[in-house]
């Protein structure tokens, strides 16, 4: 459905629930698939994402009291959630509002006073729990919403990501890098962007796959990053950057080379931190070298260190499993697959793979078969195109 048609029926929606008049404004933030690079983010590496045409939409107006009024057409069965801009705490009962909420606390906390409150109506056509990013989608989405309601001109979409990504570290307790929030408030029709995380430095470069196509496939493998193992991985790599700085002068595992890391991987006492960080470091090193494979239309090398990426993903950095790796091994095995790989946090989710175009049809079906037969459920793909970021509609 075009967005202009969807904009119509949420309005309508919208009016439903809250009644007619007053200024109602429209708004749409993507999810995000990173190509490669994951878990660098929050150690300084670099990452290779890009915004996906799916993504929140959300349909805002003004109140002139206090009151927050929010409801999702994605889980209508909870109705209108009504809470304050006085109680901005996070609330196992408050469900999916936490992240705006956390987004509202994380602006009040910077000194962006909200003046008053808001009827809000929310709308995702990302599948929850995918690793695809709903919940930075949601976060940037409120923050846009908040920066265009209040005047807040000054306030950059790169201050709007740190902002979502304060919310989801410090509101709603997932230790999660900048990489997913930049995507969605960043992002560029047809590129990714190579992001070094350790300066917000960043370059656009176009995705130009000749003869190919991003197909993500969700295992329905549901995962939440803030009850998984995902804080673990973080605080295992803090532990070893630590250990390292006893030899060397480096504020993060991304400033390493494969080189240095070999040479003094052994101040690393303990041998699976050991092999979070050599997954740290490596992984940086790979997406550096898969972003100037793709400039230089090398799409066969950018698969290959996919397939590396999923590898280390899966062995040394342990955040994979066994339904992810029935569809990576079967797609790495099929002709017309350049490169397959887990996404996004892991323990479910993803995969996001290159198939050339003649390949496309042959690999939804002949996985799709399979992994059901394997697994017992259904596989969901999507043949993907590489949108912008966070806008007004």
């Amino acid at each position: 459905m075009e967005v202009r048609k969807m904009k119509e029926r949420f309005i309508q929606k919208f009016q439903e629930l809250y009644g007619k008049g007053g200024g109602i404004r429209a708004y749409f933030a993507p999810g995000r698939v990173n190509l490669i690079g994951e878990h660098t983010d929050y150690n300084g590496g670099h990452v290779f994402p890009c915004a996906l045409t799916l993504g929140t939409y959300g349909i805002v107006r003004d109140r002139e009291d206090r009151k927050l009024r929010f409801y999702s057409m994605n889980f209508e069965s909870l109705g209108i959630i009504e809470t304050s801009l006085d109680d901005l705490v996070p609330d196992e009962a408050a469900n999916w509002t936490n992240y705006p909420k956390g987004v509202m606390w994380a602006f009040e906390k910077r000194g962006y006073k909200l003046a008053h409150g808001m009827d809000i109506l929310i709308y995702g056509n990302i599948p929850s729990g995918s690793g695809l990013s709903s919940s930075a989608s949601l976060e940037v989405l409120t923050g846009l919403m908040l920066k265009d309601t209040f005047g807040f001109e000054n306030l950059t979409m790169v201050e709007v990501a740190l902002i979502g990504q304060d919310a989801e570290n410090n509101f709603n307790g997932c230790n999660c890098g900048i990489m997913d929030q930049f995507a969605s408030a960043m992002g560029k029709k047809d590129h990714a962007i190579f992001l070094d995380t350790n300066t917000l430095n960043y370059e656009y470069a176009p995705v130009i796959l000749k003869d190919a196509k991003i197909v993500i496939t969700n295992s329905k493998v549901k995962h939440s990053l803030v009850d998984s193992a995902y804080n673990d991985r973080r605080n295992e790599c803090e532990t070893a950057l630590k250990e390292l700085q006893a030899e060397l002068p480096i504020h993060s595992l991304g400033e390493l080379t494969q080189e240095e890391f070999e040479l003094h991987k052994e101040a690393i006492k303990d041998p699976v931190r050991q092999r979070r960080a050599k997954h740290a470091v490596y992984e940086n090193q790979r997406t550096i070298r898969a972003v100037e494979a793709l400039r230089e239309n090398d799409v066969e090398l950018f698969g290959r260190l996919m397939n590396e990426s999923h590898q280390s993903l899966k062995e040394d950095y342990q955040v994979s499993c066994r339904e992810i790796d029935i569809l990576v091994d079967m797609a790495q095995a099929m002709p017309g697959v350049l490169g397959s790989r887990i996404t996004g946090g892991g323990f479910g989710g993803c995969t996001v793979s290159i198939v050339r175009n003649d390949a496309v049809d042959g690999f939804i079906s002949q996985i799709g078969k399979t992994y059901q037969e394997k697994v017992g459920h259904e596989a969901e793909f999507y043949v993907v195109d590489i949108g912008d970021g966070a806008k007004i509609i």
